[in-house]
């Protein structure tokens, strides 16, 4: 009795549209109807800031104004990250970007947050979503800061505006053309025709 098996028919699929679940080379993997929305999340810390701030008053709003020199952006600061959580393979080639995103927890803020908040700069209440306020509903901080050196599984950074002992979630590579959108509007900012005068050191 013959073996031979006749040879399967292949029909070329379109690459310029969505596959249909037969055409997928695996298979379709909708997990909304199995897990559950959550209501809250737990986050790990992984790390955290040292800095020569150690209260709210006197520390940079923003890691950087844009401006090379300014106070904030020569603030130098180490990012630790714990070793028994992230190992020194994790931060390989970190240290070929300029800048990294610093995601941090503001645990010193509270729980409590205002809807509305008068920005520094003054005029009226603004949205507390409308703002970089610190007082939110998740105290999440996003800080770019300039990468100075990578050391095993501490980074070596400039133009903090983190409190010393500030809690990191995570770091992220700033990455210019996905991150930096230069004629974007930024809303009620605008207004006041640019950003805050750096203070010079």
């Amino acid at each position: 009795m013959s073996t031979d098996r006749p040879a399967p028919s292949i029909h070329p699929l379109p690459t310029d549209v969505e596959l249909p679940p037969e055409g997928r080379s695996t298979p379709s993997k909708d997990y909304r109807s199995v897990v559950d929305f959550p209501t809250s999340v737990d986050l790990q810390v992984i790390g955290r800031i040292h800095s020569p701030f150690t209260e709210r008053f006197g520390t940079p709003r923003q890691a950087c104004l844009g401006t090379a020199g300014d106070a904030a952006d020569r603030v130098e600061g180490r990012v630790e990250l714990f070793a028994h959580l992230v190992h020194p393979h994790a931060l390989r080639d970190l240290d070929g970007f300029d800048r990294i995103w610093l995601l941090t927890w503001l645990h010193l803020n509270g729980s409590k947050w205002p809807n509305l908040v008068r920005p520094p700069r003054g005029g009226p209440r603004r949205g507390i979503l409308a703002t970089r306020a610190p007082h939110r509903p998740n105290p999440i901080g996003l800080s770019a800061v300039r990468v100075l050196g990578v050391e095993g599984t501490t980074i070596h950074v400039a133009g903090l505006d983190l409190i010393d002992g500030t809690p990191v979630l995570d770091v992220k590579p700033y990455v210019a053309y996905a991150d930096a959108f230069p004629d974007a509007s930024s809303g009620w900012v605008d207004e006041y025709g640019g950003p805050p005068i750096p203070k010079k050191l």
